[in-house]
């Protein structure tokens, strides 16, 4: 079996229309591309996903939820605000995490989904 690719006719337009829909999206597809790397790693995506559950929790309830240490979090949570997805605020002494709300449109229908798939299995 072939890998090839036999075209009888190209359809320049096409390929010019294509072309010029790649450029101009270019910025945001490489914000998408960056924000799925982030979410490409389980624990994030756990706490991603408990986040949008939650609204906001500290390392230390991560910690306990997912049975990782503070600062294995602390690492996944410093990533996630590196690469934009999450925002913190402190309270006495205590950091509360929650997503940020411009990338919560990108993330949302992924997270939903398990939302959805959760009330399916409880019921």
């Amino acid at each position: 079996m072939s890998n090839s690719c036999i075209r009888v006719l190209a359809d320049p337009v096409q390929i010019k229309d294509c072309k010029e829909t790649i450029k101009r999206l270019d910025s945001k597809l490489n914000e998408i591309t960056s924000i799925f790397n982030l979410t490409g790693n389980a624990a994030r995506l756990k706490i991603l996903f408990l986040l949008h559950k939650e609204g906001e929790m500290c390392p230390c309830d991560f910690s306990d939820v997912l049975e990782i240490s503070v600062s294995g979090v602390s690492q996944h949570l410093r990533k996630l605000k590196d690469g934009g997805l999450v925002q913190d605020k402190k309270v006495g002494q205590t950091i509360f995490y929650s997503i940020k709300s411009e990338n919560l449109l990108i993330i949302e229908p992924v997270l939903e989904s398990l939302l959805n798939e959760n009330k399916t299995i409880t019921v």
